[in-house]
């Protein structure tokens, strides 16, 4: 669902010389194209920096700067540069102002929402696509041994770490991956919990998360989906998990689901 938690129109198309390798892979099929050559023709050190350190969208870049010509006019060319910025308003939020991120609404649901499903005290804890550290600094604070906050954004792992240091928190680790590629050996953690990250690639992602943690452990996704996301939830209960709903703020209803290994 499309966001709109920055302005803009202030920024400079040079943003999104800010994105990572991991999040120009999801742009064919989200960015509309059109606007996006239009820019990207005008802009072509950003489309260097897209082909180059994602080799793998190279030939959709070409196809679609191919596809649609080059204009001249400034203000169309502001226009589509701006298009394709609102389009990736949520990624923008976290290359430059991941604070804006942390203070939404809808991340101020209870804490004892996550901690009523499992104990954390001396726990190894690992939070995939951690964010601004929701859960992290939940679990942190309730007494695990170490949290390992993975997070494929370089400037999400970066406030991690200083608001860790903030809070005097030192059992919080931020390291790079995704879900479908945690960075630890087999049965390393007795939490693997997310929220907002599952759902892309279920079976890999799960089969991911299982490999992680250790037998008797807790696989936990709080919040893993919105009441109306029906194939993440039969998906879920399928393969063995409890779930609950709660309201995630200001009124959106969600569900968390936790599974034991």
């Amino acid at each position: 669902m499309p966001v709109n938690w920055i302005n803009v129109k202030p920024l400079s198309f040079n943003v999104l010389l800010l994105l990572e390798r991991a999040q120009l892979s999801w742009l064919p099929g989200w960015l509309p194209e059109q606007p996006l050559a239009v820019a990207l023709h005008a802009n072509p050190a950003v489309r260097w920096y897209m082909e180059n350190k994602n080799p793998a969208i190279k030939a959709w870049v070409e196809a679609v700067c191919n596809q649609h010509p080059a204009v001249e006019d400034p203000a169309a060319i502001r226009m589509a540069e701006e298009t394709v910025m609102a389009s990736l308003n949520d990624l923008l939020t976290y290359a430059v102002a991941p604070q804006i991120y942390a203070d939404q609404e809808f991340l101020t649901y209870a804490d004892e929402e996550l901690l009523s499903l499992t104990d954390f005290a001396g726990k190894i804890v690992i939070d995939l696509g951690a964010g601004t550290g929701r859960l992290t600094f939940i679990a942190a604070k309730a007494g695990a041994k170490a949290v390992f906050a993975v997070e494929p954004v370089e400037n999400l792992r970066h406030y991690i770490r200083e608001e860790a240091r903030k809070l005097g928190v030192s059992n919080v680790y931020a390291v790079d991956g995704l879900i479908t590629r945690i960075p630890f050996y087999d049965d390393f953690a007795d939490v693997v919990m997310g929220g907002h990250v599952f759902g892309d690639a279920m079976p890999e992602e799960l089969a991911e998360c299982e490999r992680v943690v250790k037998p008797g452990g807790m696989v936990i996704f709080c919040p893993g989906s919105a009441a109306q996301e029906g194939e993440h939830h039969d998906f879920l209960v399928a393969h063995g998990f409890a779930c609950a709903s709660f309201i995630e703020p200001p009124d959106l209803p969600v569900r968390k689901y936790w599974k034991q290994i």
